[in-house]
C-alpha cells in the first residue's frame, strides 16, 4: 500500500532525525540530581486541574507551539518586554495559556533543587500529567532538555486552521513526522477549543459541517466577528469536551468538525481511512498518541552544556547571550 511505504520511510527519517534527541534525552534524568522534580510539576498540575479541567487542551497547545518553533526550549515562555518581543507576541500565540502553572512549579522546584531543571522539561512533564489527568495515556517521557537563548516573534509559523491537509503535513515533515503522526498529534483537539473568528465562514452553508452543529454554532458565536479577547469559543470536540479519547474522530466522521482542518482530516483521500482506523481503536489511539507526544518532545532539543537552565522560566540568565 503506498500510504505505508510512505509512512515507513518518513518513519526511517524521523529516526535519523531524532536519534540525537533520543541519544541524550532520558527517563529519569533528573533521579539523583533532583529526584522530587516530576512529582513536584506532577502536584502543581493537579492542583489547577481540579479546577479547571481544561489544563490538559492548554498544555497540548503550549507543547506543540513550543516545539515546531524552535524545537522544545521553552522558548515560547519569555515574556515580551517593552524593548523587545517574544514569541509570545506573536499572532498564533496570543491565547497561549498556562505560563502561570510552568512559573509554579518552576519556583517549587527552585526552593528543592536550584538551577537543576530546565523549563523546557516542565513544559514536557505538565503535558504529560495534564494529559493522564483527562483520562488519556500514562507514559514515561524522557527528560534532560535545555532552555534556549532565543525567543523571536518572527520565527512563529505554525500550521493554521484553515490548511489544507497537504498543506498542513508540510509543517509535520519539516518536523520528522509522518502523515499519520499529523492525524494523531491533531487528535489533542479532542480537548481544545477555538474562537469563533477561526470557524465562523464555515457556518452559513458550508456542506461539510453538520447543518445542526452549524447552527449550535451561529448562535454562540454570533455573525460579527469581535476582537479576539471577547470572541466567544467552541469545543473542537463537541462530544467528550474535556477527555482525551479519540472521540474527536468520530464526530469528524460525522461532519462535525469545527475548525476547516478537522473536517478536511476526515474528508481528505490520504487520511480518512487513517481517521476511520483511530476512531474505532480507542486502545491503539491511546498509544499512537502517547508515542508522538514523546516523539515531539524531543524535537530539536538542546542538551549537553547548550543553552541554559532558567532561573526564572519567563527571562533569560544572560541577557548579554540573547540574540
Amino acid at each position: 500500500m503506498h500510504r505505508l511505504k510512505m509512512s515507513i520511510l518518513f518513519f526511517v527519517t524521523l529516526l535519523s532525525s531524532l536519534s540525537f534527541s533520543f541519544a541524550d534525552l532520558q527517563v529519569g534524568f533528573y533521579a539523583s540530581s533532583c529526584p522530587q522534580a516530576e512529582s513536584t510539576v506532577q502536584a502543581v498540575v493537579a492542583k489547577y486541574f481540579a479546577v479547571d479541567p481544561s489544563v490538559a487542551a492548554a498544555f497540548l497547545r503550549m507543547h506543540f507551539h513550543d516545539c515546531f518553533v524552535r524545537g522544545c526550549d521553552a522558548s515560547i515562555l519569555i515574556a515580551p518586554t517593552k524593548k523587545k518581543q517574544s514569541e509570545r507576541s506573536a499572532g498564533p500565540n496570543l491565547t497561549v495559556r498556562g505560563f502561570e502553572i510552568v512559573d509554579e512549579a518552576k519556583s517549587n522546584i527552585e526552593a528543592l533543587c536550584p538551577s537543576t531543571v530546565s523549563c523546557a522539561d516542565i513544559i514536557t512533564l505538565a503535558t504529560r500529567d495534564a494529559v493522564a489527568l483527562a483520562g488519556g495515556p500514562s507514559y514515561d517521557v524522557p527528560t534532560g532538555r535545555r532552555d534556549g537563548l532565543v525567543s523571536n516573534p518572527n520565527d512563529v509559523n505554525l500550521p493554521g486552521p484553515s490548511l489544507s491537509i497537504s498543506q498542513a503535513l508540510q509543517f509535520f515533515t519539516k518536523k520528522g513526522f509522518t502523515l499519520e503522526d499529523m492525524a494523531v498529534l491533531l487528535g489533542g483537539h479532542t480537548v481544545g477549543v477555538a474562537h469563533c473568528t477561526f470557524f465562523r465562514h464555515r457556518l452559513n452553508g458550508d456542506p461539510t459541517m453538520d447543518p445542526a452543529l452549524a447552527a449550535k454554532l451561529r448562535k454562540s458565536c454570533g455573525r460579527r466577528p469581535r476582537p479576539l479577547k471577547k470572541d466567544p469559543t467552541a469545543f473542537l470536540d463537541q462530544n467528550t469536551s474535556f477527555v482525551v479519547d479519540n472521540s474527536y474522530y468520530n464526530q469528524i466522521l460525522m461532519n462535525r468538525g469545527v475548525m476547516q482542518i478537522d473536517q478536511e482530516l476526515a474528508l481528505d483521500n490520504s487520511t480518512s481511512a487513517i481517521v476511520a482506523d483511530l476512531g474505532s481503536d480507542s486502545s491503539g489511539f491511546m498509544e499512537k498518541f502517547a508515542d508522538a507526544l514523546v516523539r515531539m518532545g524531543s524535537v530539536e532539543v538542546l542538551v549537553g552544556s547548550a543553552g541554559e537552565i532558567r532561573k526564572i522560566c519567563s527571562k533569560f540568565n544572560k541577557p548579554s547571550l540573547k540574540s
